[in-house]
């Protein structure tokens, strides 16, 4: 079969709503090309990827997606780029909003991608390995999750998970209820397990978000803690989780704070990441005046956690 890669220079900003455009419009698969990945691999612990710089921005991030070549293509390639142009009206910007178009074929697409994922610690004590590598661990405390991103999820070197599974080993305690809210691939949720968590219930609103947490879920061996259902973020949810946390964008996390401050225990963290830098005070104020006590604040490249607390206890 042939594929058309749609490639879409744009910012680290709109990576996340991008993507999703493109996962809804049918993608067979997303690849993120953010020039700070030069940058990791030289920081990092260990290989994480082999690049070529010319395959990359020297501004802004490429995203890529794979589209099926037939009849409907000229059609779903103008619904996209109307899509990503009205995600300025939401006051995200989109950067130069370039996009291009070529033909690949599915075995060239089928094995290059996989250059893109390799073991990496994350850490003080998690790992991340995608399913096909092998990896002996460094110490007898280190948590090994293994994913397989199949081709619409990352395996979690985004600075955005990676400042969530940070947080998650902070702040988690053993048998704690957790709720991880916009689950995608499911590996925040997984990480929520083996750090102590008695259970985790996973929401997302997309269907396939769901069945790849599962998918992860059993890969781990944790399948029976984790709950993962479609939901649109905390609609219907009844109160009780000790924490919960939430990797997507800023403009959605504001949407649900009441919410979240209602369903929390007392005592109980909101860990909320997913957060442009540019957004960060929207995303404080809108906790604070939800009840929420900041906690912590941080930042890795441009992307900002903020750990918040429901007082009491």
């Amino acid at each position: 079969m042939k594929w058309s890669e749609i490639c879409i220079h744009t910012t680290n900003e709109a990576i996340e709503p991008v993507s999703n455009i493109l996962h809804e419009s049918g993608a067979s698969g997303v690849v993120i090309e953010d020039p700070q990945d030069m940058i990791r691999e030289e920081t990092a612990l260990g290989e994480i990827y082999e690049l070529n710089p010319e395959d990359y921005p020297e501004e802004g991030v490429y995203v890529k997606a794979y589209l099926p070549v037939n009849s409907f293509l000229g059609e779903t390639v103008e619904e996209i780029k109307q899509s990503i142009s009205q995600l300025s009206s939401f006051d995200i910007d989109v950067g130069k909003n370039l996009i291009s178009i070529s033909e690949i074929n599915e075995e060239d697409w089928a094995t290059a991608w996989k250059k893109y994922y390799k073991p990496v610690k994350i850490s003080e004590k998690i790992t991340i390995i995608p399913t096909w590598e092998k990896y002996t661990p460094v110490s007898t405390d280190e948590i090994i999750i293994e994913m397989d991103p199949g081709m619409a999820f990352g395996t979690g070197t985004h600075p955005t998970t990676v400042l969530s599974l940070q947080a998650l080993e902070q702040y988690l305690k053993e048998g704690n209820q957790v709720l991880d809210v916009g689950a995608g691939s499911g590996i925040l949720s997984i990480a929520s397990v083996l750090l102590g968590a008695e259970h985790v219930y996973a929401f997302d609103l997309d269907d396939i978000a769901v069945a790849s947490t599962l998918n992860n879920a059993s890969l781990n061996q944790v399948e029976n803690k984790i709950s993962a259902k479609q939901n649109d973020l905390l609609k219907g949810v009844e109160p009780g989780a000790d924490l919960i946390v939430s990797n997507i964008l800023a403009e959605i996390i504001v949407r649900f704070t009441k919410e979240a401050y209602h369903v929390i225990k007392p005592g109980g963290y909101f860990i909320t990441s997913g957060i442009i830098s540019g957004k960060k005070d929207l995303v404080r104020d809108q906790l604070i005046s939800s009840g929420f006590e900041i906690v912590e604040t941080n930042k890795m490249e441009d992307w900002i956690s903020i750990i918040a607390r429901k007082p009491g206890q």
